[in-house]
C-alpha cells in the first residue's frame, strides 16, 4: 500500500477505479449551461444555414448575365434584407439589392459586393469578374438536420451554447453537479481575516483549491478547517461522507504523528492507494469513505494545487461524465537550468516564451513546495520524467500550459 506509483499508473488506476460517470441528470435553459456537462447527444434538428444567403451587401444575380453586366447593365428590380426577402424570381438581366444575410433570390446564384457595382437609377454594371457562387452561403454549408451536433460528455463553452441556439434549441439535459466536501486541517493555521500567532501560518490551501474546484461542475456543500483532534475529524469526515459524491481534504496524508485523515479513512472506508513518484506532491492519498470518493492532498501549498491539478481533475472530470482529454504537451527548449534528483516525475513552475520562434521555459521563482509566488507568476509546467536528472540549459523540455482549473 506504502509503494510509490508513477503519476499515469495512479491517474489510470482511479480512473478504473471510479468507472463511469452515475450522476441524475436535469435540464437547463441555455442561460444556465456555460461549464456545464451534457448528458445526452444532441443532433441537429435543423439545417445551418437553413437557405442559401449572401454573405456581402452587396447584388444578387445570375452568372449567366456577366457578359451583360459590363455592357447594357443589369435591371435592380427590388431589394432583399435580412428577414424580407425578395418576392419574385429573378429573369435574365435582373438584379437584386440584398443585404449580409438576406435570402438569395429564386434564380440568383452569385452575389457581387456593392463596392464593385455602378448604379446609375435602376441600372448596375461593373467590369469585376464574375464567378458562380461567390459570396453566397449555402443552405447546410455549416450544420446538416440529422447531423450528430454534439456528443454526451461535452463540457459546454459559450461556443458551444451559441451552437446550440443556432438550431433552435432551448434547453438541454446535462448532468448535475459533484457534491465536493473539502476540509484543511492542521492546529498550525491560522483562517485569513484572523490576528496570527508567531507559530502559525494562513490557511491559503482551502481557499486556492476551492477557486480550482469552482471552475468545474461542483457544488463545495461543506468548507471547512478541522483541528488536529481524531475525534474531530472522524466526526467531520463521516457526515460529510454521507451527504457528498467526493471528499477532498488538504493535509493529514503523511506519516506525523498528528495526521489523523489517513487513519479515519482506513477506519471508516479504505485507502486504494497512498503515495505517488511526483514531485511536489508525494503524500497522496486516494479511496473511498461509505458511498463517497476521496481525495487526501499533501499539506504543502504548492503539493496541494499541483496534486489536485494532475492527479485528481482527471478523476474529477470523469465524476462529473466529461470526455476529459490528456493535457497537451509541448517541446520546449531550456533557457536556464533545471535542478532536479532522479526518482520522481517532476512538475516544475515555469515562465514560458518565445525567442526566434522558439517556445522556452525557465523556473518561475523557489521551486520549494510551501512557496506559492513562483507559482503564481508561472505560465505552465515544465514536466520532467522520473528517471532524468538535472537539466542544463539548451536541454529540450516537455512542457503544459497551465489549464482551466489554473488560469
Amino acid at each position: 500500500m506504502s509503494a510509490l506509483q508513477s503519476v499515469a499508473d495512479a491517474i489510470a488506476r482511479m480512473l478504473d477505479d471510479v468507472g463511469t460517470a452515475t450522476l441524475n441528470t436535469e435540464t437547463l435553459p441555455l442561460a444556465q449551461l456555460d461549464g456545464r456537462i451534457l448528458a445526452v447527444d444532441i443532433v441537429s434538428p435543423m439545417t445551418v444555414p437553413a437557405f442559401d444567403n449572401s454573405a456581402m451587401d452587396g447584388y444578387a444575380l445570375r452568372a449567366a448575365d456577366a457578359e451583360l453586366l459590363t455592357g447594357a447593365g443589369l435591371t435592380v428590380m427590388g431589394t432583399a434584407q435580412a428577414g424580407h426577402p425578395f418576392a419574385g424570381t429573378l429573369a435574365a438581366g435582373q438584379a437584386v439589392r440584398i443585404m449580409t444575410g438576406a435570402e438569395l433570390p429564386a434564380g440568383a446564384d452569385t452575389v457581387l459586393m456593392q463596392e464593385v457595382i455602378e448604379r446609375n437609377g435602376d441600372t448596375i454594371r461593373s467590369s469585376e469578374p464574375v464567378n458562380i457562387g461567390v459570396n453566397v452561403r449555402y443552405a447546410g454549408e455549416d450544420i446538416r438536420s440529422g447531423e450528430l451536433l454534439l456528443a454526451r460528455g461535452q463540457r459546454l463553452t459559450p461556443l458551444h451554447i451559441g451552437l446550440l441556439a443556432s438550431v433552435g434549441l432551448a434547453e438541454i439535459s446535462v448532468y448535475r453537479r459533484l457534491k465536493v466536501a473539502l476540509f484543511s486541517s492542521g492546529d498550525e493555521l491560522c483562517q485569513p481575516g484572523q490576528p496570527r500567532r508567531a507559530e502559525q501560518i494562513y490557511d491559503s490551501n482551502r481557499f486556492a483549491l476551492r477557486a480550482m474546484l469552482e471552475r468545474l461542475p461542483v457544488e463545495i456543500i461543506r468548507f471547512e478547517w478541522l483541528p488536529d483532534d481524531l475525534a474531530a475529524i472522524r466526526t467531520a469526515l463521516g457526515e460529510a461522507a454521507a451527504q457528498a459524491d467526493v471528499l477532498i481534504t488538504s493535509a493529514g496524508v503523511s506519516v506525523g504523528d498528528a495526521d489523523f485523515t489517513k487513519q479515519v479513512i482506513d477506519e471508516l472506508g479504505q485507502v486504494n492507494f497512498w503515495k505517488v513518484a511526483m514531485k511536489p506532491g508525494k503524500p497522496f492519498a486516494f479511496g473511498r469513505l461509505q458511498n463517497c470518493w476521496f481525495f487526501g492532498l499533501p499539506g504543502n501549498p504548492v503539493s496541494a494545487l499541483v496534486t489536485l491539478d494532475q492527479l485528481a481533475q482527471p478523476v474529477l472530470r470523469r465524476l462529473t461524465g466529461e470526455r476529459a482529454e490528456a493535457p497537451l504537451s509541448l517541446p520546449a527548449v531550456a533557457a536556464t537550468g533545471f535542478r532536479k534528483q532522479p526518482g520522481r516525475q517532476d512538475f516544475q513552475r515555469s515562465r514560458l516564451s518565445v525567442q526566434n520562434g522558439q517556445l522556452q521555459a525557465e523556473p518561475s521563482g523557489n521551486q520549494g513546495s510551501g512557496l506559492l509566488r513562483g507559482f503564481a507568476e508561472a505560465d505552465g509546467y515544465t514536466v520532467l520524467e522520473a528517471e532524468r536528472g538535472r537539466v542544463s540549459a539548451g536541454e529540450t523540455v516537455s512542457v503544459q500550459l497551465f489549464g482551466p482549473l489554473l488560469r
